[in-house]
């Protein structure tokens, strides 16, 4: 990857409160995530919670951001927190298990 190729390049971290676990969400973020060629991974918070890394072209994940607001069809959204952070150059998207 070039030098003028990473700047273009944003990473958020968000975490996503309501309804959120057993709907749907985070298989339908992996899909958003896929069909806009974001990187990053999605996963469930042991307290209800999603929270996700998304990375790639700015206007990518500005657009999968604003998805999560809504989320899957069955989910009721509450709040999204949405952190930026440096770009690590992921290469693929995932869901991850339970790390807890």
């Amino acid at each position: 990857m070039t030098k003028e190729s990473q700047t273009d390049l944003i990473r958020v971290h968000v975490i996503v409160t309501g309804l959120v676990q057993g709907v749907g969400y985070r298989y339908s973020t992996y899909n958003q995530a896929k069909q806009l060629g974001v990187k990053g991974w999605v996963r469930n918070l042991p307290d209800g919670r999603v929270e996700a890394v998304f990375e790639g072209k700015k206007a990518e994940v500005e657009q999968i951001v604003s998805w999560c607001h809504q989320g899957s069809r069955a989910a009721e959204v509450k709040n999204v927190a949405i952190e930026y952070e440096p770009p690590q150059g992921l290469t693929n998207f995932e869901i991850k298990g339970r790390d807890w």
